[in-house]
């Protein structure tokens, strides 16, 4: 079994892949801004803990200190959903989400990449994009934005480190968990989102953590580069309902 570095691991989807990966006698070390929720987790887990907020100077290279030796997998599951129209949008909205989503991911996974490299049997790096980067939806462009640049980082550090270490990304679309109901607040409105998908409901924490597992670990092992959808069929179906 390996041991896995969870960047946002208090959050609804970093708990589920904790979760998943724990019970499938993983060793974990969660990453994460909120002490408390944090110790909380650990120790239903039984898990570590890196005390660490990413838009914080020098936090994450704080937090390197604190990294294991070695590492067999790295997620980064920080994330923000920050919709706004087009013109209201500021040089604010677009400089957070790319710190918070994209240079958070690439300073995380680069205070990481000695310990995955260590990993006897190669190591697996985990991202994450949105739906929103292969659809158009309009008041995404600061979060598009931002998850695109993380679209990107994931081929390039999955060819530059080939056959060493796996770059992977899932890109969801909406989740239920405390970020998602930031979008889907309401019955009503989480039941029209839920009807533009195929399956017709909004994404489970665990759906995002099932796909997560076999990308960490060695049942995906000939899988890298790529930016899988975990999305209900919105990013490839239309479907009409009455």
């Amino acid at each position: 079994m390996g041991r896995h570095l969870i960047f946002g691991g208090n959050g609804g989807v970093g708990q589920a892949i904790a979760r998943r990966l724990t019970k499938a006698g993983h060793e974990i070390v969660l990453c994460g801004r909120n002490r408390d929720e944090l110790g909380k987790l650990a120790d239903e887990l039984s898990a570590d803990t890196i005390l660490c907020d990413v838009m914080e100077p020098n936090a994450i290279a704080d937090a390197a200190r604190d990294m294991p030796d070695r590492l067999d997998g790295f997620v980064y599951a920080v994330g923000s959903i920050n919709l706004k129209p087009f013109q209201k949008a500021n040089a604010e909205d677009f400089l957070t989400d790319f710190r918070l989503n994209s240079l958070g991911a690439a300073l995380a996974f680069q205070a990481a990449l000695p310990a995955l490299l260590k990993a006897e049997d190669g190591a697996s790096a985990l991202f994450f994009s949105t739906v929103a980067v292969e659809q158009g939806f309009a008041a995404h462009a600061s979060i598009a934005m931002a998850k695109g640049a993380v679209v990107g980082l994931t081929r390039t550090l999955a060819t530059e480190y080939a056959p060493k270490i796996r770059v992977n990304a899932i890109a969801p679309s909406l989740v239920d968990t405390p970020l998602g109901q930031t979008v889907a607040g309401n019955e009503k409105m989480a039941e029209a989102i839920a009807r533009m998908h195929a399956v017709p409901r909004l994404g489970k924490p665990d759906d995002i953590a099932a796909m997560a597992e076999l990308l960490l670990t060695e049942s995906g092992s000939w899988i890298t580069g790529q930016v899988i959808g975990v999305d209900g069929g919105r990013s490839a179906i239309r479907v009409m309902r009455s």
